[in-house]
């Protein structure tokens, strides 16, 4: 239904119901896949060698299995870099002070190209606290960009907050669940 109306680009948190995706559309070439959620070393292969995107790196050693896993004959592809911009220990990502040596280590890896930033900000009703968050995201990026990087995107902002996001420069936002609903409860038997 969304491919037949235009859309293109899906994303996707979870390595198995990547793959099983990226599987069951094989026949729809134009499809651009994002890899947005955490992604642990023993499971990049699938992702390196069938994402577009990559959204949720946090650690050199996940670039570096991603890289190395690429393809040859594939573009780079392309990655952002998580920050964990509420400080939340239940969120994965690295602190905006960990960003700049991070930032440098990947981007001079081959197979992938460093495209910038993502974060998922807390869940609140504050829009001040929000957009300060999404704001720390606009100066990481451009105190990178003034390292001597060039990063075109900020991944932030989803359903519930796209809007904030886009007016603080978010050039990808996720919205899984505006198009497909929430996610069901996962089964405790």
């Amino acid at each position: 239904m969304f491919h037949a109306a235009g859309q293109r680009a899906f994303g996707e948190n979870y390595v198995q119901e990547f793959a099983g995706k990226v599987d069951a559309l094989a026949d729809l070439a134009d499809l651009e896949w994002h890899f947005i959620g955490p992604l642990q070393r023993n499971k990049t292969r699938v992702v390196a060698e069938h994402a577009h995107w990559v959204h949720a790196i946090d650690r050199l050693l996940i670039a570096e299995r991603l890289s190395l896993q690429r393809p040859n004959e594939m573009p780079a592809l392309n990655v952002c870099i998580q920050i964990n911009v509420s400080g939340e220990d239940s969120k994965s990502g690295i602190t905006a002070a960990q960003a700049p040596a991070l930032a440098q280590a990947i981007a001079a890896l081959p197979g992938i190209k460093l495209r910038g930033l993502m974060c998922i900000p807390e869940p609140t009703q504050d829009q001040a606290e929000l957009g300060r968050q999404f704001t720390q995201m606009q100066d990481l990026l451009n105190t990178l960009n003034a390292q001597g990087l060039a990063l075109d995107t900020l991944s932030m902002g989803m359903s519930a907050d796209l809007e904030q996001a886009v007016a603080h420069g978010a050039t990808l936002v996720r919205i899984g669940t505006a198009l497909f609903g929430a996610r069901p409860a996962k089964s405790t038997a």
